[in-house]
């Protein structure tokens, strides 16, 4: 290998770690912005899940109009 074969590697083993260099940090920070997204993704899928234990567990109970109507109709049974 004469010193021109030897000058074209170095220079192209230069411009290929300049490439690395720049393009590290952005495929960091793909990497991050992903872990984040997984991990909010997973957080509202837990919080969702809880809601839905939530609303189950729960027990219903008549609305006020339902309330008042049943109250009233009581009455009318009575005062008949």
């Amino acid at each position: 290998m004469d010193t021109t074969h030897m000058e074209g590697l170095i220079s192209m083993l230069t411009v290929l770690a300049i490439l690395v260099l720049l393009v590290l940090p952005s495929l960091v920070g793909l990497a991050h912005d992903r872990r984040v997204d997984r991990q909010i993704r997973e957080a509202q899928q837990t919080r969702e899940a809880a809601e839905d234990q939530k609303s189950s567990s729960r027990s219903t109970l008549p609305s006020t109009a339902t309330w008042y109507a049943e109250g009233r109709r009581s009455k009318k049974l009575v005062s008949s």
